[in-house]
């Protein structure tokens, strides 16, 4: 533990500055206006992690390149594109610890992040390409957000507006009324999750089974348009409180793995879910209460009990979560949340409970307009596993962001966050935005 907590120390004060920044906001463009000038945008950030539980590693030593431009057609008319790439000399020189797939897989990419033109028609709006479409908002984890895929290559760590993948698709928003929003989207072909390599420190699938299993390549959902996504949002002001509910019919963003007994190998497919949610939010005072509801069909989850065809059950699920966001002054802001899943169709043979429960905690503290502390804590009640995230901020101009901070885990393999236990990891980043 000492070794641990010397090795943390010593990373989070070796802090090296490689740029960064957040990307613009798209221009704006009112109908009758003419085109307007090109607006680029761009970030660089260094950021290096080193794995300081069982086998100390590096996991991570990535420069990240971001940049696109926005612009107007006029008339309302909008586009934006925007791409990045990375480059992770952890996986060069970790070539003892990291299996091969594994370094071919996270030492080099490339991702489209967005390619898409807004076209306004009366009280409509339509964008067309590949975007972000966000439905969720809780602390920390995804309840509602169903519509993003994500690169969970390093769990839920990175920040959200990095971690989700967009999606292809047209999307239509109606803004008629000032109360009253309703959006319809079809995604054609869908984009699922990356879930990374077997063998990589958060690879989420890890069998525990007597004898030595394989796991194969993630199947790709297919590419024909009958097999695509759509869904439809309202939402509705009512007296201060925000509400809205959605229905999804989707190809399933996270895997299902069929177990073939004949071969002991486990395949991540994708299998077609419909889903049904609601979210809330309302202000009081400064205080902001969210919650948020999922209730899945179509869903198949592992289970050891024999004759289970492909070692799968199926079962309806109900996630939720409910939180407070509490600002304290100028310079405190307390968040709490409680989360769930209820398994409507238990299985005897399951690694998951009926009831899976938990809760976050996270405490913000700014000091002055530059620095700013934050520890996120969250706790499964059930299986006592959790997650404790420290991390200070430095913003020394509007250009400029460095980070330092701790990723530990702790727990039950079976956790949702014990099986994390041997990555805890501390980490330093520097970005500067153009």
């Amino acid at each position: 533990m000492g070794k641990r907590m010397v090795a943390s120390l010593a990373l989070l004060m070796s802090a090296g500055s490689v740029a960064a920044a957040d990307s613009l906001d798209d221009l704006l463009a009112m109908p009758g206006e003419a085109p307007k000038a090109v607006q680029p945008f761009a970030f660089v950030e260094g950021a290096a992690a080193r794995t300081i539980a069982g086998d100390d590693h590096w996991s991570k030593l990535r420069v990240r390149l971001e940049g696109g431009a926005s612009g107007s057609f006029g008339d309302g008319m909008r586009w934006k594109l925007a791409a990045r790439v990375d480059a992770d000399h952890a996986y060069v020189i970790e070539d003892d610890f990291y299996p091969l797939d594994v370094r071919r897989d996270q030492r080099a990419d490339f991702m489209l992040r967005e390619a898409y033109v807004d076209v306004p028609r009366g009280d409509w709006e339509f964008r067309l390409g590949r975007q972000h479409i966000v439905w969720g908002e809780m602390v920390g984890l995804f309840f509602a957000d169903v519509v993003s895929a994500r690169d969970v290559r390093e769990f839920l760590l990175p920040d959200f507006d990095q971690l989700r993948i967009p999606q292809w698709a047209a999307r239509a928003e109606y803004f008629g009324t000032a109360d009253f929003h309703a959006e319809l989207i079809w995604i054609p072909v869908a984009t699922v999750d990356d879930i990374g390599k077997p063998g990589s420190d958060f690879y989420a699938f890890r069998p525990a089974l007597p004898v030595p299993v394989t796991i194969g390549e993630q199947e790709q959902p297919p590419s024909r348009l009958g097999h695509g996504n759509v869904g439809v949002r309202l939402g509705h002001l009512v007296q201060g409180w925000d509400l809205t509910g959605f229905y999804y019919n989707s190809i399933d963003v996270t895997p299902t793995y069929y177990f073939d007994p004949a071969r002991l190998r486990f395949t991540p497919r994708h299998d077609r879910i419909q889903q049904l949610g609601s979210t809330v939010s309302k202000d009081f005072g400064s205080m902001v209460f969210r919650s948020e509801v999922v209730a899945t069909t179509g869903r198949k989850f592992n289970t050891a009990r024999t004759g289970a065809e492909d070692g799968l059950f199926e079962s309806d699920t109900v996630d939720y979560a409910a939180g407070l966001d509490i600002p304290v002054g100028d310079r405190w802001r307390f968040n709490v949340q409680l989360f769930g899943r209820r398994v409507l169709s238990a299985d005897s043979g399951a690694a998951i409970s009926a009831n899976e429960t938990g809760g976050t905690v996270m405490v913000n503290r700014r000091f002055g307009e530059e620095v700013e502390a934050e520890v996120l804590a969250v706790v499964g009640f059930h299986r006592g596993d959790s997650m404790l995230r420290p991390k200070v901020e430095w913003r020394p101009g509007s250009d400029w962001r460095l980070r330092a901070g701790l990723d530990i885990f702790d727990g039950s393999g079976e956790g949702l966050f014990g099986r994390f236990d041997e990555s805890d990891r501390a980490y330093v980043e520097a970005r500067r935005s153009f």
